[in-house]
């Protein structure tokens, strides 16, 4: 019913109708989903964003800070082939670089912290304390 199969067979299933449907509907659609997907949440004085990151390694992820924008990057890199036994009949395993901006303009950039723990990368983004307008007082002569 979900595509589970590796090939495509019909039982005549009022659900295959369905998913032949939404398989080729988002297909065509211009729309694609984010390399990886990520939850944003408002503490009160930080923002914590959390993304989905899988089977990556911790060493595998990258944060880069410049001129406002935080970048995040996970690479997979593809095993050698002479270290796998056997003849693969399908293989699904997604090689290559995944990569999302954010804007982070509003945020202390010296106070970002982040943790990877069981593929989700969480990332603590503290407010920036508005400033406060100097005020001075100026002697009369």
């Amino acid at each position: 019913m979900f595509g589970m199969l590796p090939f495509d067979r019909s039982d005549n299933n009022i659900f295959d109708s369905f998913d032949a449907f939404t398989r080729d509907f988002f297909r065509k659609s211009n729309a694609e989903l984010p390399a990886f997907r990520t939850d944003i949440r408002d503490t009160g004085d930080s923002y914590v964003l959390e993304a989905e990151l899988p089977g990556f390694k911790k060493e595998d992820i990258s944060l880069d800070l410049k001129d406002g924008i935080l970048t995040i990057t996970a690479t997979h890199t593809e095993q050698s082939e002479e270290a796998t036994q056997g003849s693969y009949i399908r293989r699904e395993r997604r090689y290559g670089s995944f990569q999302r901006s954010f804007d982070v303009t509003g945020i202390d950039e010296s106070g970002i912290s982040a943790a990877y723990e069981n593929g989700v990368l969480a990332l603590n983004l503290p407010k920036a304390k508005p400033a406060e307008p100097e005020v001075r007082r100026i002697a009369i002569q």
